[in-house]
């Protein structure tokens, strides 16, 4: 074993403090809210274009933002930014058993059930938490034109160039973005501030940056819940890639629908 993958295999063994965990979260989470809360109104009565698609766009810009910091400290911890180097430090590998720690594909298989469970919990649990939290957090709200269905007009039909959008959107949400910071850089190092809950506090710190979707934060934790949890057990971040992105076929449904003329 040579004294580079020592040092390596050292650095990914270290464990993030509390104060560094939450100093990460801000740094990357509040652009989100500026962008979404301030920016964007002060930027609709300005800019010839529809609000909810400026608003799109400025929550893409946010998710771009997670990508750079990502990357940042990446590059801060590991020296360089290749994709082996990325994919070792965001388990971006294949699953690992947890008894023995080799690598197992077929252990791709709790997909099945981690996919059901988060469509379960969507279904039955994420209205009826929404609710509770409004019993004692009533003055939160979404921001205005953030309601992506409001772009189901005919004006759109033929515009081709939201399904651009969408890709790039889609590419930050679930890959580039949000999943490189919150399962990326945070998930393999925080279990040295929150111990085995570690995948909980993850899910926790990933519904608090959705500050944008207020009322949904309770509903955003819990269907983050089972991935994280299938992500933490296996070492592969892939569990909640896959399950995250899996929200994203209605999406392109709805804006084919739109593009088509169906709607």
């Amino acid at each position: 074993m040579t004294a580079q993958t020592t040092q390596k295999e050292n650095r990914a063994n270290d464990q993030y403090s509390l104060a560094k965990i939450l100093g990460i979260w801000a740094i990357a989470s509040l652009p989100m809210v500026v962008l979404t809360r301030w920016v964007h109104p002060a930027l609709v009565p300005r800019v010839n274009m529809h609000p909810g698609i400026l608003f799109w766009l400025m929550t893409i810009i946010g998710m771009i933002w997670l990508f750079v910091v990502s990357a940042w400290i990446v590059w801060r911890e590991e020296g360089d930014l290749r994709w082996s180097t990325i994919r070792r430090r965001f388990w971006l590998t294949t699953p690992r058993d947890p008894r023995t720690g080799e690598p197992r594909a077929k252990l791709f298989w709790w997909l099945i059930p981690g996919i059901l469970v988060t469509a379960l919990i969507g279904f039955l649990l994420a209205e009826p938490l929404d609710m509770f939290q409004a019993l004692f957090l009533p003055n939160l709200s979404t921001p205005a034109h953030s309601d992506i269905a409001a772009l189901a007009t005919p004006e759109f039909e033929g515009a081709w160039w939201l399904v651009a959008i969408l890709i790039v959107s889609a590419a930050f949400n679930y890959f580039l973005g949000e999943e490189f910071l919150f399962r990326g850089v945070l998930l393999p190092k925080m279990k040295g501030a929150f111990g085995k809950w570690d995948w909980v506090a993850n899910a926790v710190l990933f519904g608090l940056y959705h500050i944008h979707w207020a009322p949904f934060i309770l509903s955003i934790i819990a269907t983050t819940l089972p991935g994280n949890w299938l992500s933490r057990r296996y070492r592969s971040t892939w569990f909640e890639i896959i399950i995250h992105g899996v929200e994203v076929i209605p999406l392109m449904i709805a804006i084919f629908a739109v593009v088509l003329g169906l709607i």
